[in-house]
């Protein structure tokens, strides 16, 4: 009986998919009175998908190498677990099929949609702003959304390539005040936006694979949504590069996974319509979010603008295993009630170089940052920051600046190199209202077994102080360089075993929902008895 049963459910298996339909579009021999079918009968214009009433396992494929220049508009469309329905590109291998969707609002829409992949697609979409046909303040690469209450899950996006996305035309200038505003308040173009206000509504389990963004007005990636209303993100091998804002960013997201992206150059200004700001990554209001395996290089912008930051509202967030090299904010910032969130086995080089007070600048880049800063409300935490095992080079062009407000609580610093060539300086915390002078003391505090090259190297100024602090120069391969393989420590005495094991913080149940330890460093070396000094085992 049970052989019949599964026999039965092979052949409907079969005869589902012997049902999916491939639709074809091709731009200069298409069609919309044709079957689209066969890439010999394929339809015309974008807006035929609408007609079409989508099955699980069906595929719309557009030819590669051409250019349509309309929005791709996928409302209510639902595969299964089985037979996801698939958007892509059909034709010459290396070639993708472009979507130009200047003066149209999204390159493509993805609306009430769930178990749909769209794939190897080019889209750009560079101003054309016509104020007549063209109602909203922003133009997006893609934009996956929901409007009414339901779950939609298991939307991937994979392989696409979206640039120059704006919204104003070339030549368009944004005011000077305007990079001083929390996330901008003008029109912008976006490279993939997720967004859920609906009530009701969940978006669960979406991918964002290998990805390029290059060259957008405001934010690469970017996820927002009420508290936990995006559920189970991944976002891997991105390439995320010369955005006007952030590179990828998380609002209202539980359970996330951002790992093996290139964020270069966020906050550009190279462009009039840009914003010129923005962190590599940042997350806000999100719970349970592991960063690993990233590089985040060259952020620029008067405030803000890390490699990567934990911004207020946040929940077992981990920063691990990343290259963090020239960001004009800062490496390690954790602002306000945040809970049990850590940096570790990172490797930074040269950030927070920026100066308060020059070309426009209104905050301190900053090497080291525990911030209370939590919008309007009075400043809190951050609570149970674990900071461990990073290594941090400062070269002596930079004065490596320290922040730590006096309403932490709880803050684990232990086993990291601070490598700081030059002087260093406690500075207030200044994020939007600079943090007053004043006593007080942080409580469970475990600061001890760093590595300093100098006695300096922490100012006695900061709140916090090492009690039981290292010296000696690790002897770098290549201090000041750019890669990995630059920070490898050559002087083996005072790294091998010197590390300790990280012990959870007094007052704390919790510690990371990860665990403590760690089982491999920053190049996946097994670590072995007790931990090295720093982000690299020798």
């Amino acid at each position: 009986m049970t052989r019949y049963f599964v026999l039965i459910g092979l052949l409907l298996c079969g005869l589902f998919s012997a049902q999916a339909k491939s639709y074809y579009f091709n731009e200069k021999s298409g069609s919309d009175q044709n079957s689209g079918l066969s890439p010999e009968a394929p339809f015309l214009s974008l807006k035929k998908i609408n007609e079409l009433k989508l099955q699980p396992g069906d595929s719309v494929l557009l030819s590669a190498g051409q250019t349509f220049k309309e929005s791709l508009v996928l409302r209510n469309i639902i595969g299964n677990a089985h037979q996801k329905i698939v958007v892509g590109s059909y034709g010459e291998n290396d070639k993708k099929a472009i979507i130009d969707a200047a003066g149209f609002l999204n390159g493509i829409l993805i609306q009430d949609c769930a178990y749909l992949t769209v794939e190897n697609l080019k889209i750009t979409a560079n101003g054309k702003d016509n104020s007549e046909t063209v109602a909203g303040t922003m133009r997006c690469g893609v934009l996956v959304k929901t409007s009414k209450a339901g779950t939609y899950e298991s939307i991937s996006l994979e392989g696409l390539d979206i640039q120059d996305v704006f919204y104003e035309d070339p030549g368009f200038r944004r005011g000077k005040d305007e990079v001083r505003t929390a996330n901008g308040t003008q029109r912008y173009g976006w490279g993939i936006r997720f967004i859920n206000r609906t009530e009701g509504a969940l978006l669960k389990n979406v991918k964002v694979r290998n990805c390029r963004v290059k060259n957008v007005a405001h934010t690469g990636i970017k996820f927002t949504a009420f508290t936990d209303g995006i559920q189970g993100v991944e976002v891997s091998d991105c390439r995320v590069l010369k955005t006007g804002g952030p590179g990828i960013q998380m609002s209202g997201v539980y359970d996330g996974n951002v790992k093996n992206c290139v964020v270069n150059y966020s906050g550009s200004k190279d462009d009039s319509r840009k914003w010129g700001r923005g962190s590599g990554l940042w997350t806000w209001g999100s719970s349970n979010i592991i960063i690993e395996h990233n590089e985040f290089r060259n952020a620029n912008g008067p405030g803000d603008s890390a490699g990567c930051h934990i911004d207020f509202n946040c929940r077992n967030v981990i920063v691990q295993y990343n290259f963090s090299n020239k960001n004009a904010g800062g490496f390690i910032e954790i602002l306000g009630n945040n809970f049990n969130c850590a940096y570790r086995y990172n490797i930074s080089v040269d950030d927070g170089h920026r100066i308060k007070g020059e070309n426009g600048a209104f905050q301190e880049g900053k090497t080291f940052w525990l911030s209370g800063y939590r919008g309007d409300k009075k400043r809190s935490g951050p609570f149970n920051s674990y900071i461990y095992n990073n290594t941090i080079y400062v070269s002596d062009s930079i004065d490596a600046k320290i922040a730590v407000t006096r309403v932490a609580k709880g803050v684990m610093v232990a086993n990291n190199i601070f490598y700081i060539k030059g002087e260093s300086q406690a500075v207030l915390g200044d994020q939007y209202k600079p943090e007053k002078d004043g006593s007080g003391s942080v409580r469970n505090v475990v600061f001890k077994n760093n590595l300093f090259l100098k006695t300096k190297n922490w100012p006695q100024e900061v709140l916090i102080q090492d009690e039981a602090p290292q010296y000696g120069n690790p002897d770098f391969m290549n201090p000041g360089g750019n890669s990995f393989s630059d920070y490898v420590p050559q002087n083996k005495s005072i790294i091998r075993n010197r590390g300790i094991k990280i012990p959870v913080l007094p007052g704390d149940s919790i510690g990371l929902v990860s665990g403590l330890k760690v089982e491999k460093d920053i190049f996946g070396h097994q670590i072995k008895g007790k931990p090295d000094m720093g982000a690299v085992e020798l």
